[in-house]
């Protein structure tokens, strides 16, 4: 949708509306009416009567395209701007934001009492006498266990400072009172826009009325009803002229006050765009991240359990045998029989 598409120039001619005849200024109207419409004040082209117009950005789903018409709320009670829309998408996109941050937090939480039970579980003495290879790997798989309760707060720590920290921080306190800003800037221009429009339409309803007192003075001077004479009819015409002056004058400012709401719309809304881009692009950064660190905990964890495999993959029951044996031996002199 382009700028000159908004431009009502078609309402405005180098004759004063005052001074056109009664049917070419029917015809005018009724021109203008079949070509653009408005509504709640902002003037827009009849589809049906004009091409298809060119967007603003082509080939992209810009919100500077499609976004320029106001809508009702899902209770249907009240109307909603589009600019409304786009600014309500920012504000959830910012609390979608901190459930993530607190979402990572509940990970943090449940990382950290594992950790927690890891280690304490680590330094249970149960199965402590057990002997030989086998009371070697069952030591080292209880270490395991603290040596994973440490991976595991690594990772939270990591994902405190590398994610939900970020979350939290990105866009501050002073986010809303820019969307606020925002919001009340485009506001005030379509509160302009809306004084300009009623102003274009007491004109019009002035122009109608001084246009009507001209007809009926012409009328009656025509057939000599009236005593009014031909200054009379010079004085109305004046004043047609003069209310058509008006009407131009307030048309021309309505125009420029939708040109500039057109101007700020489109400079607005594709700098929203860009803080939405933005954040999409912090939060997918920051969630790669903790699928970076998870992996990285996988990996750590299975590294822990290496030197278990090993161990259990020495286990020899023949040697652990032997080796209590040994230690345990009373004797290795074997009875025989008595001699008689």
């Amino acid at each position: 949708m382009s700028e000159g598409s908004f431009d009502d120039g078609s309402c405005l001619s180098s004759q004063s509306p005052g001074s056109l005849s009664p049917a070419r200024r029917q015809n005018k109207e009724k021109e203008i009416k079949e070509t653009k419409t408005t509504v709640n004040f902002v003037t827009f082209p009849v589809s049906q009567s004009t091409p298809e117009q060119q967007l603003l950005k082509p080939n992209e789903w810009s919100y500077c395209d499609y976004f320029w018409a106001d809508r009702k709320d899902p209770q249907g009670t009240t109307t909603v701007s589009g600019f409304e829309v786009l600014l309500q998408k920012q504000l959830k996109g910012k609390q979608m934001q901190k459930e993530m941050a607190e979402f990572i937090r509940e990970r943090i939480k449940i990382e950290e009492e594992y950790a927690k039970n890891l280690s304490k579980l680590s330094q249970i003495p149960l199965a402590a006498q057990e002997e030989g290879t086998l009371g070697e790997a069952w030591a080292q798989l209880k270490k395991s266990l603290a040596d994973e309760a440490d991976v595991h707060l690594k990772f939270s720590s990591k994902l405190q400072s590398e994610v939900e920290k970020p979350l939290l921080m990105f866009r501050g306190d002073n986010f809303k009172k820019d969307m606020k800003k925002y919001d009340h800037h485009i506001a005030d221009l379509r509160k302009q826009l809306v004084s300009r429009y009623a102003a274009v339409e007491k004109a019009r309803k002035a122009l109608a009325d001084r246009q009507k007192d001209l007809e009926v003075k012409t009328q009656q001077l025509e057939i000599k009803l009236s005593n009014k004479t031909e200054e009379d009819i010079k004085k109305a015409r004046r004043k047609s002229t003069q209310a058509g002056d008006d009407l131009m004058r307030c048309v021309d400012l309505y125009n420029q006050a939708q040109s500039k709401w057109f101007e700020e719309m489109v400079t607005t809304s594709l700098e929203l765009e860009r803080l939405e881009v933005e954040r999409v692009e912090m939060i997918q950064q920051h969630l790669r991240q903790y699928t970076t660190l998870r992996r990285e905990t996988d990996m750590f964890n299975q590294s822990t359990l290496e030197p278990v495999d090993q161990l259990l993959q020495s286990v020899d029951p023949a040697k652990d045998r032997e080796l209590w044996v040994r230690e345990h031996k009373t004797g290795d002199l074997r009875p025989v029989d008595m001699d008689i």
